[in-house]
């Protein structure tokens, strides 16, 4: 069987095992977080959206290719982020699949990519929600996709096996999501005596108990579709410019 058809045969059935059931997931549900939080996280993330709408328009141009595996990056994301773990209120644990995107195309696009597979979540899943897009978005389009660009570049220039730095910016960018969502609550929400840090110790040590099974799985999963990515361009398919 060639790589193509493994490659196929992979994605569908990820697809069929990980498209959720339920429409009751959610990141940061519509109307948790006060307005005055609402708005800040949408200017805070306004930025990182325009610059990657440039750099999408950018890469589309120059390198129309990419297109196929832009598609790709986003379908990841869309179904990974889609599934639900219920962990504290008002929010739950969820891969983020921005990792894969963030190591081939740069943090920006995948804040593109993560805001519009969050409306679409927001509009036909009840997943999160609109009020709390910018937050949502702060958290899983621009920490997660910083985090594993850095992290991954950081270790391949310390010639580090590529499946490790795969491995390690899938997982530590899913990781870095909820660190900042949890901050994020705390901010919105701090204890009345501890105040914001007991609440993000809080926020954090809850998260734990399901996010870094979910973190290590997507890691490994990362992974797994970036070797077979990586022999689509052995066999020509794809070509250096398309994946590192």
């Amino acid at each position: 069987m060639t790589n193509n058809k493994k490659l196929k045969i992979f994605l569908v059935a990820l697809i069929l095992m990980l498209t959720p059931s339920t429409v009751q997931a959610m990141h940061i549900m519509e109307g948790f977080l006060p307005a005055k939080w609402c708005i800040f996280w949408f200017a805070v993330s306004i930025p990182f959206v325009i610059k990657g709408m440039i750099n999408l328009s950018k890469v589309f141009k120059e390198q129309p290719k990419k297109k196929i595996l832009i598609g790709l990056a986003g379908g990841f994301v869309f179904v990974l982020s889609a599934l639900k773990i219920p962990s504290v209120t008002g929010s739950c644990s969820h891969p983020t699949g921005v990792g894969l995107g963030a190591i081939i195309f740069g943090p920006t696009i995948m804040t593109v990519l993560g805001i519009i597979v969050l409306i679409f979540q927001a509009l036909l899943l009840a997943h999160g929600g609109i009020t709390t897009l910018g937050a949502n978005t702060f958290s899983m389009a621009v920490a997660g996709p910083l985090v594993s660009y850095f992290i991954f570049r950081f270790l391949k220039k310390k010639k580090v096996k590529i499946s490790t730095c795969v491995f390690l910016a899938a997982a530590l960018g899913d990781l870095a999501t909820y660190t900042v969502t949890s901050f994020q609550l705390a901010i919105a929400f701090p204890d009345p005596i501890g105040g914001m840090m007991a609440s993000a110790t809080k926020f954090l040590s809850i998260f734990a108990l399901t996010q870094i099974p979910l973190a290590i799985a997507e890691g490994l999963l990362t992974t797994i579709i970036y070797n077979l990515l990586s022999e689509y361009k052995k066999e020509g398919v794809l070509s250096d410019e398309n994946i590192h």
